[in-house]
């Protein structure tokens, strides 16, 4: 325990004074959060939550989720000040600057200590509930012994004001997630100024209504921080606690207005505020007292830490090398053994159907092998999306071993709420909607793939082939846009064995998240080999070879290599050879080493891609004077095969594309 005494005023203003600081010397920056905010902060910091600054990865650490992003300066001072050894003083002179550990925006996946990057407002509040419910769930199967821990969260005015915030309090409260307290930074000022000239939402009754143990409280009265974060500890419901707060507080000009959201004070108001406040005026200085005060609560938790790991080493050996592989996103060996049993069984007895039906049989090949990690959800398309493996029981606050998460009509929070599972560690998460409802999600999908976070979406309904829904529902543009995410994963493959090659890829790439594309509409099984290579991992490959000098190639993705492969046996019976190559993912084709892309695309003449898609981004494998047969527009409500037909995606029109090429 700390032994130092300092006043809870002098250690609140060490972050004060090193936002204020780190924000003049960037020029750039917003200070009015950590000055408003540095009361909650000190409460929980020192009082509250469980973390050792020596090991900030260690697991039952409580986490800590600055969901106003934009006020990073106050997580990086707490990082100083409470000992985290790569956040040192030098790192906060360089606020803002290339290179350093403290950009504008917390990027967990840059500076140790941060749990997740927040930023894009509403985004941490969401991802926390996936901590929140990864919390609930580990501990339910490995014991509070191992798992017991709080998910904290420092959210402002905006935060709440945009809508995924609504999609994940409902679901916390639905969870019954008492272990997730959210402290509101209750300031009444965004950008454009109060608060009140565009919203009147009493956020207490908001969140009352969803679940939620909700009060409001001075934030800036320690010991009022204080009660309320004790009352919310002991709650079984999640909790807001709405902590009034003066933004920019101490700066005597600009504190409460706008002024002191996001810019530097300036010279003449930084000074005016450190002596208003009592600090020092020499930039980036905290009094010896006060920082070993703060270290001293960097390191309270360090005994707890140690008990917790002597607790971990009384498991048995089996339970404790499980629990450190799960929070390693290693998978299990008898991954790779039930997917090879699949895809024998596949070969041995060929399966046609919709690819989201391959998807099915493939899930309950991964399910067996890893029941407990393996964490599904749909935006209540459960029927649809086919990702509930038939042994999987539905998680709920009363069923915390389900492994099935019904988010409800909540695509962006389903998203979001992923993001937070994988990021606490222990499960690999995966949720389902329609492809053209990656537009609901894509705002958490980009801090996806931002991040690095290993999650999968199984989005099915991939093009005009879902049919009579009409084209507010048929996906045309949404292959290139998430093609076009930079660390984005896109597979659409064509027939059972490569939707089981892509769900490997999918779970062993831990670093980044995946789509998988899966159809409404039934596909014959095209492949008739499966070797140990999985040749979905270079993004394409010849499906079908030519008989002869290739006069042309067919690349086609998903449902559209059947068409392919007819057009190419058409070719064949006019004494034209080409082949065909499967392209399940042209992102990771186009980043094969330029050796490999160009054998795979090959030399022939003539190039044709065909995709129920815009064109947008195939022009790398066909060159702009390439053919294409797919989408110009939207689509239509109409029978699948009527629709194809109706826009020109079929087998003889790619035949015609190579015929007028052909001399």
């Amino acid at each position: 325990m700390a032994n130092t005494q300092v006043d809870h005023t002098r250690m609140a203003n060490a972050i004060r004074g090193l936002a204020m600081d780190a924000v003049e010397k960037a020029k750039s920056g917003h200070p009015g959060l950590p000055m408003g905010a540095a009361d909650i902060a000190t409460v929980l910091f020192t009082q509250f939550l469980k973390f050792d600054a020596a090991a900030p990865n260690w697991p039952d650490r409580d986490r800590f989720v600055l969901s106003a992003g934009h006020g990073s300066m106050l997580l990086y001072s707490l990082l100083y000040l409470t000992g985290n050894a790569d956040m040192t003083l030098d790192q906060l002179k360089q606020f803002r600057q290339l290179g350093s550990l403290t950009p504008g925006h917390p990027e967990n996946f840059h500076t140790k200590g941060i749990e997740t990057t927040t930023g894009p407002l509403g985004q941490g509040i969401s991802t926390a509930v996936g901590m929140a419910l990864a919390e609930k769930m580990l501990a339910a199967e490995f014991g509070k012994k191992i798992v017991d821990h709080h998910t904290f969260v420092l959210a402002s005015d905006g935060d709440l004001m945009e809508g995924v915030s609504q999609e994940a309090i409902a679901m916390a409260g639905h969870w019954k997630l008492n272990k997730l307290i959210v402290l509101y930074d209750d300031n009444g000022i965004s950008i454009d100024g109060p608060t009140s000239i565009s919203d009147s939402v009493d956020q207490v009754k908001r969140f009352k209504s969803a679940g939620w143990a909700a009060e409001k409280i001075d934030g800036q009265d320690q010991a009022a921080i204080a009660a309320a974060i004790t009352r919310a500890k002991k709650s079984n419901k999640p909790t807001l606690v709405a902590c009034r707060t003066t933004i920019g507080f101490g700066a005597p000009h600009k504190a409460g207005t706008a002024k002191a959201h996001g810019e530097a004070l300036g010279a003449d108001e930084l000074k005016a505020a450190k002596e208003n406040l009592g600090i020092s005026l020499e930039a980036f200085s905290v009094p010896d007292d006060v920082l070993k005060a703060w270290r001293e609560a960097g390191s309270r938790g360090a005994a707890a830490r140690q008990e917790w790991e002597g607790r971990l080493g009384e498991l048995g050996s089996r339970k404790r090398a499980e629990f450190e592989r799960r929070l390693r996103h290693e998978r299990p060996a008898s991954l790779a053994k039930a997917l090879r049993a699949h895809k024998k069984e596949l070969l041995e007895k060929p399966l046609t159907a919709a690819t989201r039906k391959s998807s099915e049989a493939a899930i309950e090949a991964i399910a067996a092998a890893m029941p407990m990690e393996f964490v599904a959800g749909s935006a209540d398309l459960t029927g649809s999306n086919n990702n509930k493996a038939k042994s999987a029981t539905a998680f709920s606050a009363k069923t915390p071993k389900g492994r099935f998460i019904h988010y409800g009509i909540r695509e962006h929070g389903m998203a979001a709420a992923m993001n937070g599972i994988f990021l606490h560690g222990g499960f690999a998460p995966n949720g389902a909607t329609f492809l053209v409802f990656t537009d609901y999600a894509r705002p958490a999908m980009r801090i996806a793939a931002l991040m690095g976070a290993g999650v999968v979406y199984v989005m099915t309904h991939d093009s005009i082939g879902l049919g009579e829904d009409g084209p507010t529902h048929q996906p045309v543009e949404h292959l290139a846009a998430l093609r076009a995410i930079p660390n984005m994963r896109v597979f659409r493959p064509c027939d059972s064995i490569e939707v089981a090659e892509c769900w490997e890829l999918a779970l062993n790439r831990i670093d980044g998240p995946t789509v998988l594309a899966l159809t409404r509409q039934n596909l014959p099984q095209l492949r008739t080999t499966a070797p140990n290579e999985n040749p979905c991992q270079q993004g394409a490959y010849e499906l079908v070879a030519a008989q002869g000098e290739p006069k042309a190639t067919l690349f086609a993705s998903g449902s559209e290599v059947e068409i392919a492969v007819a057009a190419q046996k058409q070719l064949a019976e006019r004494g034209i050879p080409s082949r065909v190559v499967s392209v399940p993912s042209l992102e990771l084709l186009l980043a094969q080493p330029e050796a490999k892309r160009a054998a795979i695309i090959g030399n022939a003449p003539v190039k044709v891609a065909i995709e129920a898609a815009v064109r947008w981004g195939w022009d790398a494998v066909i060159g702009q004077d390439g053919e294409f047969i797919g989408m110009h527009s939207f689509g239509a409500s109409a029978p699948a095969k009527d629709l194809f037909k109706h826009f020109g995606i079929t087998a003889e029109a790619a035949v015609n594309a190579v015929l007028k090429r052909v001399s």
